[in-house]
């Protein structure tokens, strides 16, 4: 590992033949539940109701132990280009690709949870070098949240989403990006939200997968569809977020779990992929096993599947703060995809974001676009970062 230094220092992913080893053996020796009480051909979504189907995570689980190639990721982040630096004590792994157009602009990408860099890995290189001259290039810089894979995981309260943004504009202040543009889904839409909102001397303007209503707004005035929006996203809170409670109340119990089994990290995350995205039955559909997998088995050799889940813990109260009093006016562009978690109204969004300059609703894709749609997702990042960057001149 580099060393703690406030200098940006090259980084290489490396892992051990022994710790590689270690995880197929675990694999192998896998104890497993019975199947799910419920049954239904495939495909049907309500084959997931009571989570993780077992015969589909036996299909993962035997792929993973003797199929698949975790070298083959390690060397794409090599290729991208991987560092490291200290900001406030922690170390900040992230990637970094720099443009060869003269006209590019600095662009931080933010990931979430259960994500990490692997979100991005497919759409970097087109960001940075656009096969279409006239799209916008960008210096693309994707870090890992503190906790999450090659960050280190923190030893003290304290990294909730504010501090992360505050991070990132020292990151990029490091690389010599005074000014930037920012992106960002899940927990990255908020570290974006609140990037814009509290740092406009830095932030040219965002782009963001998940807009952040105030709390408090009615209905009124909503259209039918919209009101559908705001009552889905209700219900998701309501019904299907056990998993956030957990992680934000006792994310160190859930820790143990998915720090020593590499079957239970998959099934948690697994289980998210399948209900988050745009599809019939299973996230495969639009997702490739092996990029699901370079996720979980970062995940997995990083030893953060607790440190990570601890983002709701450090940031659930923050987040309600950000509810209260967070306007953001710098050139706003937002997409809202068909088959996200949480689905904001136009009207409800414009009380917070006050220079939408583009919004956008897919016909396609869910709560992972550079994922499910990559070819979509990365269209729609330049065009409306290409509106941001003209309303800002």
């Amino acid at each position: 590992m580099n060393h703690r230094t406030n200098d940006v220092q090259a980084f290489e992913a490396n892992a051990t033949a022994a710790d590689l080893e270690d995880l197929r053996a675990r694999l192998a020796a896998a104890r497993l539940p019975e199947a799910e009480t419920i049954y239904r051909a495939a495909p049907a979504p309500q084959r997931w109701d009571q989570g993780v189907p077992l015969a589909d995570l036996i299909e993962v689980v035997n792929y993973w132990r003797t199929e698949y190639n975790w070298r083959s990721f390690e060397d794409r982040l090599n290729r991208i280009g991987q560092f490291r630096t200290t900001i406030d004590g922690l170390g900040i792994h992230f990637l970094h690709r720099r443009s060869a157009r003269a006209d590019a602009r600095p662009l931080i990408l933010t990931h979430g949870w259960p994500g990490s860099v692997a979100e991005f890995i497919d759409v970097i290189d087109e960001l940075a070098d656009p096969n279409d001259g006239d799209a916008p290039a960008f210096h693309v810089v994707a870090p890992s949240l503190p906790g999450f894979g090659y960050s280190d995981r923190p030893a003290t309260t304290g990294w909730g989403v504010g501090k992360i943004a505050a991070a990132w504009v020292e990151l990029m202040g490091r690389l010599g990006y005074g000014k930037f543009v920012a992106h960002g889904g899940d927990w990255g839409g908020v570290v974006t939200t609140v990037l814009g909102g509290r740092f406009p001397e830095h932030v040219i303007g965002i782009h963001t997968v998940l807009a952040q209503p105030p709390a408090g707004l009615t209905m009124d005035g909503l259209t039918a569809a919209e009101r559908k929006w705001a009552e889905e996203t209700r219900e998701f809170w309501q019904h299907r977020a056990a998993y956030a409670k957990q992680q934000a109340t006792r994310p160190q119990t859930i820790g143990y779990s998915l720090v020593d089994s590499p079957v239970g990290l998959l099934a948690w995350i697994l289980d998210k992929f399948s209900e988050w995205t745009d599809t019939e039955d299973s996230p495969f559909e639009t997702i490739s096993r092996d990029r699901l997998l370079d996720n979980v088995t970062l995940y997995w050799l990083t030893q953060t599947g607790a440190s990570a889940a601890r983002i709701y813990y450090e940031s659930h109260g923050g987040v309600n703060k950000l509810h209260r009093d967070l306007r953001v006016d710098v050139p706003s562009a937002i997409s809202i995809y068909p088959r996200d978690i949480e689905k904001c109204p136009r009207p409800w969004a414009q009380v917070r974001y006050r220079q939408i300059v583009r919004w956008t609703t897919p016909e396609t894709g869910g709560h992972f676009p550079s994922l499910e749609v990559p070819g979509y997702f990365v269209k729609d990042l330049q065009q409306g970062l290409e509106a941001v960057l003209a309303a800002s001149r």
